[in-house]
């Protein structure tokens, strides 16, 4: 092993990394610390601190203190190779100087990341904490490739490329001659100050296809390698007949090592600014997310037209998540808007995704509070939940249709356990439930234009599940099961049909259902594909279920309680299901058999196709199923689902539910989505007859990309609302696409829709450079 001193000359190429990354500084200045214990070698063949060196030749002057290696120079060190033609150190003269290291000569250094340095000649000291090289280049992750006519690092902080260019694109055409990059930034000089965590740019160019584009005589942004720093974010434009033009500019302000705020002011021409901000923190247990917005404005259309007097304004969309323990977490969501409209009136994106583990309907928001614990056996839960509609039934200023806030209930507490033992009983697996829910509501969802009192509700469940599998060895798959279950209700302000006049009562009820589920799949080789035929079989009964009533239509007929079954559909995914409510409210009670058919093809080559039809059948009609369910009558409607990939990047689906008696298609979903070397795409096609609502609904939603020729590309976008013969919104463009670089043009119309702006026409361009984030994006 040589001195300290002698291995930092061997390894003096390491300087050209240490001159741009700061981790390379790391592993040179760790050449001088011993190894503390033995380690397996590593992928270099290595001990940890040993080193190898190759030369044709190695020079030791002691009177001068200069050691030469020349020709064909290797060496190895913590999984880094530096390769060069002549390395010389010459030592200290005196005692306190500074000994100086040259490295000349096709200089490369590789990485154990991959990554590598190039240089024709540097000079660094021996302590490594300054140096200069000489015809530098990088090439590091992402393929990005750094050049500069020299490198400098003055000291611990501050580090600078001359005459530099940055690209990650190709640079090389496939015959190995030199290529123009689709893009690229140059600047005669880019300093890195770690201690103000800055990197300056004197004279930067934007160059695109070579052609400079933009201009910065002095310009600078947060260094990437340092953990995080305030400044400017990228700037959004664009143009509106509602807003006139508008301007967003983010500030990224770095509060804290575990805190950070955006504050995002939107300038517009027609309406007053709107500020839009968010603040995230992080601690030892979890993180909170806040995101908010506030104008003091009058409400104003889709055509821009203001009207009503100036108010108040805003928005909060905001979540936590904490641990506490191994098994417990906690969180919270809060949603609300003063405007149904204003997220769309101010374009805000990102407002309706999940922040929490209860997920309101598409355009509500939903405020919760909870608890959870959870462990291999066991889950249990408790929340509170509040929801806010923004739906809106009518023209874009007020509507009777429009969501009511006062008839969503405040859901408090919601409480949900679950618990499998681990011995089995009787050869099979039990689980255990329990939930308890309470829900108070201001205003009867059942009289929108009336303020008649709303049904409360309480409700505490305990359920018992046991199942069993028996496989023969011919392949019959047996199924039994036995479901308990016992609900305990507790209503109130129930409405007797004398005006706003309520009463309370409490109930109880003791729930069963038995049966099994049988299988017997059966296959067949043909050639180059397997044929699976598998009839599936379901028998379940159940005593005669009390239901819950809460009032009586004016021809007698019951009206249940629903609080959680509203929405669902009966299709294969349902059909096996022995209670097919998804909520506890409703209970399938009689004797029923689900039977269905399924058929599957598997190709070799990976096409393959399935197909299966079902029904579902039963003793006596039972009308606890809604009309629109397919369910009522002693025969169910039919339940069709086909799936196919008939070549790769190519794959169909479709589900329906046909009439019982004449087949007529009351609900068909159906899509196809394709993934092909030319260009991607989907459709997707729902018709209902009966929604929820009990409205017809009809949609298309496709969208794709063709690829014309290497680079360029056309798109386009709909979604059409069949039933009332109108889009949505309809986007055509085209884009120019390569390795690194991709433009979009993009026109958009949105047509008048219920409940929505109005009509609107926009032009887009979306520039998105590789490794510089997100796009920039103008409207």
């Amino acid at each position: 092993m040589p001195s300290a001193a002698a291995k930092r000359a061997l390894l003096a190429g390491a300087a050209i990394a240490a001159l741009w990354a700061p981790a390379s500084l790391a592993h040179a200045q760790a050449a001088t610390a011993p190894a503390p214990t033995p380690a397996a070698p590593g992928p270099d063949g290595l001990q940890p601190g040993e080193l190898y060196m190759e030369a044709d030749e190695v020079i030791r002057d002691d009177k001068a203190k200069i050691t030469t290696a020349a020709g064909n120079i290797e060496v190895r060190y913590e999984n880094r190779t530096l390769r060069a033609d002549r390395l010389i150190y010459e030592e200290a003269k005196e005692e306190g100087g500074q000994g100086v290291i040259r490295a000349r000569g096709n200089v490369v250094i590789i990485n154990d990341d991959g990554t590598s340095e190039y240089a024709d000649e540097f000079v660094l000291d021996d302590e490594m904490r300054a140096g200069v090289a000489l015809g530098f280049s990088a090439r590091l992750q992402e393929n990005v490739k750094i050049a500069a006519a020299s490198a400098a690092r003055r000291n611990e902080n501050v580090q600078e490329l001359n005459r530099a260019i940055y690209t990650p694109c190709e640079i090389c055409a496939a015959d190995g001659t030199p290529k123009t990059p689709t893009w690229s930034i140059a600047a005669d000089r880019v300093v890195q100050d770690k201690k103000r965590r800055l990197v300056y740019y004197r004279n930067a160019r934007l160059r695109v296809f070579g052609v400079s584009l933009l201009y910065l005589p002095v310009f600078w942004h947060a260094d990437p390698q340092s953990p995080r720093a305030s400044g400017f974010l990228v700037p959004r434009a664009s143009a509106s007949d509602r807003r006139g033009l508008s301007y967003e500019q983010p500030y990224y302000w770095a509060i804290s090592p575990y805190s950070d705020l955006i504050v995002s002011p939107q300038v517009n021409t027609d309406v007053n600014p709107f500020l839009n901000g968010q603040y995230r923190k992080r601690f030892y247990s979890g993180d909170v997310d806040l995101r908010f917005g506030y104008t003091y404005e009058q409400d104003f259309d889709g055509r821009g037209d203001r009207f009503g007097e100036s108010t108040h304004r805003s928005y909060i969309l905001g979540r936590g998540a904490f641990r506490a323990g191994e098994k417990w977490r906690w969180g919270f969501t809060a949603e609300r808007a003063s405007d149904d409209l204003i997220f769309d009136k101010y374009e805000i994106g990102d407002v309706f995704e999940s922040r929490g583990p209860y997920v309101a309907d598409d355009r509500r928001l939903i405020s919760q509070a909870y608890a959870i614990r959870q462990d291999t056996r066991s889950y249990a839960s408790i929340a509170a939940l509040s929801i806010q509609g923004l739906r809106r039934g009518g023209d874009e200023t007020t509507s009777l249709d429009d969501d009511n806030d006062r008839t969503f209930p405040t859901v408090a507490p919601l409480v949900e356990t679950h618990y499998e033992p681990v011995a089995t009983v009787m050869g099979g697996r039990l689980r255990v439930h329990g939930s308890a829910v309470a829900l108070t509501r201001e205003q009867s969802q059942y009289f929108p234009t009336t303020r008649l009192p709303g049904l409360d509700s309480r409700r505490a469940t305990g359920e018992a599940d046991w199942r069993r599998t028996f496989t023969s060895a011919a392949g019959l798959r047996l199924e039994p099961f036995v479901n308990l279950r016992a609900d305990a209700y507790s209503l109130g302000d129930i409405l007797t049909g004398n005006g706003a006049e309520t009463t309370s009562r409490s109930t109880s009820r003791a729930l069963a259902t038995a049966g099994a589920m049988v299988s017997y799949p059966v296959y067949r080789r043909f050639k180059d594909a397997t044929v699976v035929l598998e009839p599936l079989a379901q028998v379940a009964v159940s005593p005669d279920a009390k239901q819950v009533v809460i009032s009586r239509n004016a021809d007698g007929t019951p009206v249940y309680l629903n609080e959680d079954s509203v929405a669902f559909e009966f299709d294969e995914t349902t059909l096996f299901r022995a209670n097919k409510f998804p909520g506890f409210d409703l209970y399938e009670d009689g004797a029923r058999l689900n039977v269905a058919g399924r058929a599957s093809v598997l190709w070799d080559g990976g096409r393959r196709a399935s197909l299966l039809v079902g029904r579902s059948f039963r003793t006596q009609e039972n009308d606890v199923f809604p009309e629109r369910s397919g369910l009522r009558n002693k025969a169910s409607d039919w339940v069709v689902a086909a799936d196919a990939q008939p070549v790769t990047g190519v794959s169909l689906f479709t589900r329906a539910r046909l009439d019982s008696d004449s087949l007529d298609i009351h609900r068909l979903e159906a899509g196809a989505n394709v993934n092909r070397r030319w260009g991607s795409g989907f459709v997707r096609y729902l018709t209902d007859d009966f929604d929820i609502n009990a409205e017809r609904r009809e949609n298309l939603d496709l969208g794709g990309e063709l690829y014309v020729g290497k680079n360029w590309g056309v798109s386009a976008y709909g979604n059409r609302d069949m039933r009332q013969q109108a889009w949505v919104i309809r986007d055509v463009g085209v884009f120019y696409r390569d390795d690194c670089m991709r433009v979009d043009v993009v026109y958009r119309k949105e047509d008048t829709v219920v409940g929505r702006l109005g009509p609107r026409e926009s032009v887009s361009l979306r520039l998105t450079l590789a490794t510089l984030g997100g796009p920039l994006y103008a409207r």
